[in-house]
């Protein structure tokens, strides 16, 4: 078994569709798409490739670290009581554990992720 795992940026299986929990929804009708590629450390650490249609939602990470690399897209994420951030492809960027806001996708985005759950 390899300790490499080269990430697919575009991946040619089936993707799982998903939706934001009702409870998450703010405006809009995003849908997403996942394609997950590598679970680690008892799947403690996943690895995947991540799309979302326009729209907006409440991002709640808990425990959760997250690494983003935007492939393609447009996102604003507001910090509650905090700044609003604007991410476009190409951008990097990581939402720390207890980061509570907002995640706007102006532009159909795909990125790449790293999530690390405590």
């Amino acid at each position: 078994m390899s300790l490499i795992v080269p990430i697919d940026t575009n991946p040619s299986f089936e993707p799982k569709p998903g939706v934001p929990l009702p409870e998450r929804l703010i405006s809009g009708s995003p849908t997403f798409k996942t394609w997950a590629q590598d679970d680690s450390n008892g799947e403690a650490i996943k690895t995947g490739v991540w799309e979302a249609t326009p729209g907006e939602t409440h991002s709640i990470k808990g425990t959760t670290f997250e690494f983003c690399h935007l492939l393609a897209g447009h996102v604003e994420i507001e910090e509650k009581d905090g700044p609003t951030y604007t991410f476009r492809a190409g951008d990097s960027f990581v939402m720390k554990p207890g980061f509570v806001g907002i995640w706007r996708t102006i532009e159909t985005v795909r990125k790449i992720y790293v999530c690390v759950y405590a």
